[in-house]
């Protein structure tokens, strides 16, 4: 059996959206030739909500190496705060010292905190190992370059330069490709033409059965404290911010809309927007709700932009009466978690570019109302048709075509991974 080292900051039981292919995957690795051993950063060493239940979706055999990072409490005061950076050294002394000891076939990194694959060239070159990156986001993009300065991510003028420099480094000696998106790839087979000569697989994240029996096992203690009975709520959960602005501005005004023609009916909604932010508990803004307050249904429209667990997140969607997923005005955006949105089993509401990964699955899928986020007309009227559904109870069960749904399990996905890892290794 061939030896796989995967390299994710991010793991269990910290909520954090890059570490679920990792996590989801574990289970099946073994059964398509590749024993898995993760290295991970200490828990202690990030700011994520912590979320135990978790670790039930791990095999318990599965060995998880722990690196240190510097402490966020004195690189913040320099303005360094990635875990990247932080971890950097540690990655680099720590696998250096494991790859001396115990041999592997293969890396792969399986992260958005990419300044890290750069180390894959140095192990591949002191090692001779083959590496794989996931490239779960656009790690240099110019797509930030004609925004705006206050829709630009936080630190943007040095990760926009240590990204430009550090990609072609990985870029120049990787083994091979997964990505989320088709998009990726074609941005990295124009921008570096070797990579044209190197496996690469459009992978999408994989789908957890699984997780919604750990869900259902432990709802009782999984709180939903926003939603109230006297509402039709309508949920949301998941990052926000300004490319997601179009998506909203199609959703408040087909509801604004149907509010002013029949506000008896529609006035019951309430539309919850949850974990919109990657900051720090208590310091995220709000790129959601200024949307709604803008169009004159800020009643109507409650953000919260803390993080919460992510089984607690199984429970708001469980919980909702409808379900609405924003998507990017990128057409390279792709959800992460729009399998449990879909496995919920309830009325869902996509807008979306349609050249999205995303918006492929809900139509292969039949999975719900898809809203075509470049047409405003087309858009506005499934927007309306969904609102009206809900409203009236009507045609709102699931039509999901689970066998086109099964391609997307976390077995046939990982399936997909390995293939791919056998022909990076060949």
């Amino acid at each position: 059996m061939k030896k796989l080292l995967i390299i994710s900051p991010h793991f269990a039981p910290k909520n954090a959206a890059d570490m679920h292919r990792v996590r989801l995957s574990l289970p099946y690795y073994e059964e398509n030739g590749w024993l898995p051993t993760v290295v991970c950063v200490d828990h202690r060493y990030y700011e994520m909500v912590d979320d135990p239940l978790m670790l039930e979706s791990i095999p318990k055999h599965i060995k998880i190496h722990l690196v240190k990072a510097f402490p966020k409490k004195w690189t913040s005061k320099v303005g360094l705060g990635s875990l990247a950076l932080r971890s950097y050294f540690f990655y680099k002394r720590y696998v250096d010292q494991l790859l001396k000891k115990e041999h592997f076939d293969l890396i792969f990194f399986s992260t958005t905190e990419f300044p890290l694959c750069a180390l894959g060239s140095h192990w591949k070159r002191k090692f001779n190992i083959p590496y794989i990156i996931d490239m779960q986001d656009p790690w240099h993009t110019e797509y930030y370059q004609n925004k705006p300065k206050a829709e630009r991510p936080p630190k943007y003028w040095f990760s926009y330069r240590l990204n430009k420099y550090l990609e072609p480094i990985a870029m120049a000696a990787v083994s091979g490709i997964i990505s989320v998106s088709d998009e990726y790839i074609k941005v990295l087979v124009h921008r570096y033409p070797e990579v044209k000569k190197i496996p690469v697989a459009v992978i999408t994240f994989p789908a957890a059965v699984k997780d919604l029996e750990i869900a259902e096992a432990n709802k009782k203690t999984l709180a939903t404290p926003l939603l109230t009975d006297n509402s039709i709520n309508l949920v949301y959960v998941g990052r926000g911010g300004h490319d997601l602005k179009q998506a909203a501005m199609l959703l408040f005004n087909a509801f604004s809309s149907r509010l002013a023609e029949r506000p008896d009916l529609f006035s019951s909604i309430k539309f919850y927007f949850i974990g919109t932010s990657y900051a720090p508990k208590g310091t995220g803004l709000s790129t959601i709700k200024p949307i709604a307050d803008t169009i004159g249904i800020s009643e109507y429209v409650h953000e919260q932009t803390d993080r919460i667990p992510y089984f607690e997140t199984l429970s708001y969607l469980n919980n909702a009466d409808g379900l609405i997923i924003l998507g990017s005005d990128d057409p390279g955006y792709t959800a992460s978690k729009i399998y449990p949105y879909i496995l919920s089993k309830k009325p869902l509401l996509a807008i979306f570019n349609l050249k999205s990964s995303a918006a492929t699955i809900i139509r292969d899928c039949n999975a719900g109302s898809l809203a075509n986020i470049s047409d405003n007309n087309q858009s506005e009227a499934v927007v309306s048709d969904f609102l009206d559904s809900i409203v009236q109870q009507s045609n709102i069960s699931s039509q999901t075509n689970w066998e086109n749904f099964s391609a997307y399990s976390a077995k046939s996905l990982t399936q997909e991974q390995c293939v791919l890892f056998n022909q990076a290794v060949s």
